[in-house]
């Protein structure tokens, strides 16, 4: 069982959904990156996404693109992002971590020695939002030779066939975005997010699957978490982190109000999940 399946499963029996900030890499730097995602994972994180940054990111909005050039700027590379998540992992052996990383990162290593590399570091899964999953067959199956898991993204504009695509080939988590566009805070939900889960519920009941869904994109507040936490099983939050560290005074007291907002996140998400056959529902 991987580590994203395992705390799914648990959180599920518990009736509450995950947890799942998203970090940028490198921004400020990878020892402050470091010492983010350790008190993030204290202060109640379940998982964690680290963003690998990339100089021509296509769904990412104006926050985590500045984040993204921060990191490049201060000379972050995939192989400092592997050599994070090997430090982060001395401490945290069993807290899921996947990495957002555009194709043409695993493009220059090779597939192969990409998802090798990344499964000797200790990722355990991938979300690629550029590799359309018509094309994604030979990732996937080098990753499954691994044991590591490609999280496809769906969005509210995806078509009945792109849901029935992704729900058939999904194995770890599905990403759904929460809105059309590009990541952001945002001060309200959108309200086609219900019914866009219920379409892809629908998907995986075609399928007769059961696997998680994490909505991302646009979670900024406590309130965003509560709305979110009954519908489905993973909370991503990551552009509202991202301007809480870099509106404190000092990384220090950044690390703190992030600390402070994902506690708050987490005590938002409570026993709210409501549990069929392993799932929301």
């Amino acid at each position: 069982m991987s580590r994203f399946e395992a705390t799914f499963t648990e959180l599920a029996k518990a009736g509450r959904s995950a947890l799942m900030p998203y970090v940028t890499a490198g921004d400020p730097s990878l020892e402050w990156t470091e010492r983010l995602v350790d008190r993030l994972i204290d202060a109640g994180a379940d998982m964690i996404e680290l963003g690998v940054p990339y100089s021509d990111p296509l769904a990412d909005g104006p926050t985590v693109q500045a984040a993204g050039q921060r990191a490049l700027a201060n000379g972050t590379s995939v192989q400092g992002v592997f050599d994070l998540v090997r430090r982060i992992r001395s401490n945290h052996d069993e807290t899921p971590i996947a990495i957002l990383v555009y194709y043409n990162c695993i493009f220059r290593w090779g597939e192969e020695r990409f998802v090798q590399a990344a499964k000797e570091a200790g990722i355990d899964a991938f979300v690629v939002p550029d590799l359309p999953p018509e094309e994604a067959e030979s990732l996937q199956g080098i990753m499954e030779a691994h044991g590591l898991e490609l999280a496809y993204l769906l969005a509210p504009t995806s078509n009945e066939e792109r849901i029935r695509l992704v729900t058939e080939r999904a194995r770890g988590f599905i990403y759904c975005v929460s809105l059309t566009g590009v990541t952001g805070a945002r001060t309200e939900l959108s309200k086609q997010l219900e019914p866009f889960i219920a379409r892809v519920r629908a998907g995986l009941s075609a399928h007769e699957k059961s696997v998680p869904l994490a909505v991302g994109f646009g979670i900024s507040t406590t309130e965003h978490v509560k709305q979110v936490s009954g519908l489905v099983e993973g909370v991503i939050v990551g552009s509202a982190l991202i301007d809480t560290f870099h509106n404190a005074p000092d990384p220090t007291q950044g690390v703190e109000r992030c600390a402070a907002l994902v506690s708050a996140m987490r005590s938002a998400l409570g026993e709210t999940l409501q549990v069929d056959g392993g799932r929301a529902r």
